[in-house]
């Protein structure tokens, strides 16, 4: 396998948080390398309209915003490779990034892979998104005003998603497997109080009913005591049963918490427990989980991995002769 060492920073994740930081990186004139992974633009490609991005005041469809980034971080020289990440060493300076095509060896690394939406699992459900089916209630509710829809989740995020879902919709159905929800007490109280919300309890959904064209307009769904299946009327299903960081290939070498997100020890600063391995974007937010968030930790990303090159004089070892580091916040 062939082994490059071209680059100064490798960003690993080509949504809204990679392609800031790469853009960033790239005006500095520290030569960037963006592996885009499996899915390259990140969760904004199954996004159709995104209206809450500021600069867009007539909305714009998710992948055209990460097209866009994408090539004006290339205009300043990054290069995007559609690579994905196999394993790391971050044990030793320069670090080795390995992936499905080649080895490098790098002197920072951002990681910006991102996390993953849990989906049900059905063909149906997947043909749907974008179309009805959705995984971010602040993301897509304003396109649900006054249509009954259905959130899939027991715990506290769909509690949480089901009650900013009623701002806009007519009616909120929670479809949970099992008798009792995981949420919390607070939570399950907000919810339950809430007269625009009611709770089908012992059931899945096995079939999501629509088209492209038409968008959701039901689900064929099992109650697991009884077996029978019965057709549910619906405008769109909100699945609300967790997220999955995409942290596996840093396991045992980057910190993390018992859900697989990368811990920063430092207040105020995106380095992790790694010199010179840096994080942002939803591999640490999982809270926000929005697109102008994780370009902000983008950005402070490349800010820091700037500084800290700098600072090191990694970049002057590295084949930037001193003085020619343009600042990157100029």
């Amino acid at each position: 396998m062939a082994t490059s060492s071209e680059f100064h920073v490798i960003v690993i994740g080509s949504g809204p948080a990679g392609c800031t930081a790469a853009l960033y990186l790239s005006r500095a004139n520290l030569k960037p390398l963006v592996l885009e992974g499996m899915q390259p633009g990140g969760q904004l490609t199954i996004t159709t309209e995104v209206e809450n991005y500021p600069g867009f005041p007539e909305g714009i469809l998710g992948p055209k915003l990460m097209d866009l980034m994408r090539q004006q971080a290339e205009r300043f020289g990054a290069v995007f490779r559609m690579e994905q990440v196999e394993s790391v060493n971050f044990r030793q300076h320069p670090f080795t990034v390995v992936t499905d095509r080649q080895t490098y060896t790098v002197p920072a690394v951002i990681i910006g892979s991102g996390a993953s939406a849990m989906q049900i699992g059905l063909p149906s459900e997947k043909a749907l998104q974008g179309f009805g089916v959705s995984y971010c209630a602040t993301c897509d509710g304003f396109f649900f005003k006054e249509k009954e829809i259905v959130v899939v989740g027991g715990g506290d995020s769909a509690m949480e998603e089901a009650t900013f879902l009623t701002k806009f919709a007519k009616k909120v159905t929670v479809i949970h497997r099992r008798e009792e929800l995981r949420a919390s007490k607070i939570m399950q109280d907000r919810a339950k109080n809430n007269p625009k919300i009611e709770f089908v309890f012992n059931t899945v959904v096995e079939e999501v009913l629509g088209s492209k064209d038409g968008g959701v307009t039901g689900l064929k769904i099992r109650n697991l005591q009884t077996g029978a299946v019965s057709e549910m009327k619906t405008q769109g299903l909100f699945v609300a049963i967790g997220h999955t960081p995409n942290t596996k290939p840093y396991a045992g070498q980057i910190e993390m918490d018992d859900k697989g997100y990368i811990i920063q020890p430092h207040k105020h600063s995106t380095v992790t427990n790694i010199q010179g391995v840096f994080a942002c974007g939803d591999v640490v937010d999982h809270i926000y989980r929005q697109a102008i968030t994780a370009a902000g930790s983008g950005c402070q990303a490349a800010l820091d991995a700037e500084r800290w090159l700098t600072h090191e004089r990694i970049t002057e070892r590295w084949g930037l002769p001193a003085g020619e580091e343009e600042r990157i916040d100029a």
